[in-house]
């Protein structure tokens, strides 16, 4: 890392890395604060696509966290982004939540189950058999299928459930269509966010918990990245990936003097 840029920008995913299970990770705050202190272009990323940014502003602040709106940024952002540069002012039947339908609204799509341009397949805790059939013969009709993220499981303190990417595989097992999916690790999340904040990967850093999401998504857009031990990867697993993150840490409080 001797001869990469300093890093001037600063973009972190959130479970696993600022929060877990509903709880501030230590040091979290102090992070936050000192990327607002220090002015630096930050931006929170999540591939949950159920809630809108002022939604995670609200649940952020109760723990605690201090992020302003426009410092977040999600998957369904990015899928609104996406699409909106594809096909603008198009139509989308959308399996998903506030987070996802609020970003499609604000670009000007339709909602719709009638002959839609793209069935778009989110985050929901009310997966229905219903909608996945309509989405299967909607696809089968010839609508494009589009993913907010390739995430099979999700937190819970329950433990693990089935997320965006394990109902994508079923579609996809029914259709034979494979979705385009708009999050991590697709680096196109992380260039919309960079451009988002007016920031630029040879001086940005990418901070996460995941190997095949965070970390994968940092180095594909040509950013640094930080692999945080408080989530889901552990030291050991690192070895099973092709790629290293730049720097592994135990927690985010290690990064606080990084600012």
């Amino acid at each position: 890392m001797a001869d990469r840029r300093p890093i001037e920008s600063w973009l972190t995913d959130m479970d696993g890395v600022l929060i877990h299970e509903g709880v501030p990770i230590p040091g979290a705050d102090a992070f936050l604060k000192k990327l607002r202190d220090s002015e630096r272009p930050f931006l929170v990323l999540t591939n949950n696509s159920m809630y809108t940014p002022r939604d995670l502003h609200a649940r952020l602040r109760r723990m605690g966290l201090d992020v302003p709106i426009e410092n977040i940024w999600t998957s369904a952002l990015a899928t609104a982004k996406f699409l909106d540069d594809q096909r603008p002012g198009g139509s989308a039947y959308v399996i998903g939540e506030a987070g996802l339908t609020t970003a499609l609204h604000d670009i000007g799509y339709i909602l719709t189950d009638h002959e839609p341009d793209y069935v778009v397949l989110g985050e929901t805790r009310t997966y229905s058999f219903e909608a996945m059939t309509k989405a299967v013969r909607l696809i089968n009709g010839g609508a494009r299928f589009i993913c907010t993220n390739p995430d099979e499981t999700g937190p819970s303190t329950e433990g693990p459930l089935p997320a965006t990417g394990a109902v994508a595989a079923l579609i996809t097992k029914a259709t034979g269509r494979k979705p385009y999916f708009a999050g991590k690790p697709n680096p196109l999340m992380m260039r919309t966010g960079l451009n988002a904040i007016g920031a630029h990967s040879e001086t940005s850093a990418m901070i996460g918990d995941r190997m095949d999401t965070d970390v994968l998504a940092g180095i594909e857009a040509g950013m640094q990245t930080f692999l945080v031990l408080t989530g889901l990867t552990r030291p050991e697993q690192v070895e099973d990936f092709p790629y290293r993150p730049s720097k592994i840490v135990d927690s985010i409080a290690d990064l606080v003097e990084r600012v």
